[in-house]
C-alpha cells in the first residue's frame, strides 16, 4: 500500500514539473512575439498580446496587428525610424493647374476664315520643337460668291483700264518735243497705279497667309489638319517654353498670400514655386495666385503639361509641433483613414490611425495621434498594409 501511494505521488510531481515547463515556455513566446515599445500620444499601450499563427509565417492578427518574421522583412526592405517631436512651418494645400506663361508663350489663331494648307516642313503636331518665325502652317482664304464676284469684276475693270492707260503712255512719248513732259510724267504714274491695283486684287482672289510661331518652343496643342475650314480667331496652335510656365492656385482666404513663404508641387520634388502675386479680384468667390515654377536642374524639363490639375503645397510663416517623417510612411487601412505602421517587437508592427500635414512633396509632420519615441515604418509600409 505504501509503495502505490509513493509511486502515485511521483507520477503526480513530474505531471506538475511538465505543466510548469511548458507554461514558462508559452509566457516567454507571447513576450518575444509582443514587447512592449509602442504607445499612442497619451502615453497608452498599443502593443496588446496577441495568438501568432505559426513563428515564421506573414499573418495578420486578430487586433489588427502584422507579424512578419526577419527574413520577410528583409525581403520587402522594410525600414524604421524612432520618432522625434519637432517643429516645423504650417503649410496649407491649395487646388492649382498650370497655365502658360505669356512672357515664353504664344498663340497662334485664324484672322480671316479660309482653308489650311500644310507650310513647307508639313503641319505640326504636338510635341513638336519649334522656332520664332518658323512657318506652321498656310491659311487660304475664301471670299463669299458676291464679294468674289465683284473682286472680279473690279479686276477686269483695272486691267482694261491700265491698257488704255499704257497705250496713252505710248502715244505721248511718240510725241515727246511737242507734249509737255508734265503730261508723259501724269500718264506714266496713272499707268503703274493701275497696274498696282490690278496686281493687288488679283493675288486677293488667291492669297493666303502664313502662320508663323510666335515664340521658339514645343507644340501644346494643335488644332490643325489639312484642309481643315476654320473661322476667324480659331485657336490653332499653342507653343509654350517648358522650362518656362506658371501655377495659378486658387483660396478662399484673402489674407493667406502675406503669409507664404514658399510652395512646392505634390507628388514633383524637384519643382520649385515662386508666388508672383495675387489677384484683386475675386473669381467665383476665390482669389487666384500665381506662382513660377522652375525646375532644381536647369537643363532638366518638368512632367508638367498645360491644362494639368496639381496640389500646390504652400509653406506659412507660422510653426506648427509634431513628428516629421517621410510621406511615404503614411498608407491607407480598410476604412480609408491615413495610419503609420509601428514597431512594436522583433516581428510585430501595429497600425496606428494619425493625422497629418504635408510639408512638402516628400515629407509630412503628424499633428496628433502618434506620440514620441516610437519607432515608425517609413519604407516597406505599403507592404506591409496589404498583408491579409
Amino acid at each position: 500500500m505504501k509503495s502505490s501511494l509513493y509511486g502515485f505521488s511521483r507520477h503526480l510531481g513530474l505531471k506538475t514539473l511538465l505543466i510548469a515547463i511548458i507554461t514558462a515556455s508559452l509566457t516567454a513566446t507571447t513576450v518575444v512575439n509582443a514587447s512592449p515599445g509602442a504607445h499612442g500620444p497619451g502615453g497608452e499601450h498599443l502593443d496588446a498580446p496577441g495568438a501568432v499563427s505559426g513563428a515564421n509565417a506573414l499573418a495578420r492578427l486578430p487586433d489588427g496587428s502584422v507579424n512578419v518574421p526577419k527574413s520577410a522583412q528583409r525581403r520587402m526592405s522594410i525600414r524604421t525610424i524612432l520618432a522625434a517631436e519637432s517643429e516645423a512651418a504650417g503649410t496649407v494645400e491649395l487646388p492649382g493647374r498650370i497655365i502658360m506663361d505669356p512672357n515664353s508663350g504664344g498663340r497662334v489663331q485664324a484672322v480671316h476664315g479660309g482653308r489650311i494648307e500644310a507650310g513647307p516642313k508639313g503641319l505640326p503636331v504636338a510635341g513638336q520643337s519649334v522656332k520664332r518665325g518658323e512657318i506652321l502652317a498656310y491659311l487660304r482664304h475664301h471670299a463669299e460668291p458676291y464679294a468674289a464676284g465683284n473682286q472680279q469684276s473690279m479686276l477686269a475693270d483695272l486691267r482694261s483700264q491700265r491698257r488704255l492707260a499704257e497705250q496713252r503712255v505710248q502715244r505721248l512719248e511718240s510725241l515727246e518735243g511737242t507734249v509737255p513732259r508734265k503730261e508723259i510724267e501724269a500718264a506714266r504714274v496713272e499707268a503703274l497705279s493701275l497696274e498696282q491695283r490690278e496686281r493687288s486684287i488679283s493675288a486677293s482672289l488667291v492669297a493666303r497667309e502664313a502662320l508663323v510661331a510666335p515664340v521658339s518652343g514645343v507644340i501644346a496643342t494643335a488644332n490643325a489638319l489639312s484642309g481643315q475650314v476654320v473661322e476667324s480667331r480659331d485657336i490653332l496652335f499653342d507653343v509654350v517654353d517648358p522650362t518656362r510656365m506658371l501655377v495659378e492656385a486658387t483660396t478662399a482666404d484673402t489674407n493667406l498670400p502675406s503669409r507664404i513663404a514658399g510652395a512646392n508641387l505634390q507628388g514633383v520634388p524637384t519643382a520649385r514655386l515662386k508666388l508672383l502675386g495675387a489677384a484683386r479680384g475675386l473669381r467665383d468667390g476665390l482669389l487666384p495666385m500665381t506662382f513660377s515654377v522652375r525646375s532644381d536642374k536647369s537643363d532638366s524639363v518638368l512632367p508638367l503639361a498645360i491644362g494639368q490639375p496639381v496640389t500646390v503645397i504652400a509653406a506659412l510663416n507660422e510653426q506648427i509641433k509634431g513628428i516629421v517623417i517621410p510621406a511615404q510612411a503614411i498608407v491607407r487601412n480598410s476604412t480609408n483613414e491615413p495610419v503609420v505602421w509601428i514597431k512594436s517587437g522583433a516581428e510585430r508592427y501595429i497600425p496606428q490611425p494619425v493625422q497629418f500635414r504635408s510639408l512638402d512633396a516628400q515629407t509630412v509632420v503628424i499633428t496628433s495621434g502618434l506620440g514620441a519615441d516610437n519607432r515608425i515604418v517609413v519604407q516597406g509600409a505599403p507592404l506591409i498594409a496589404q498583408i491579409r
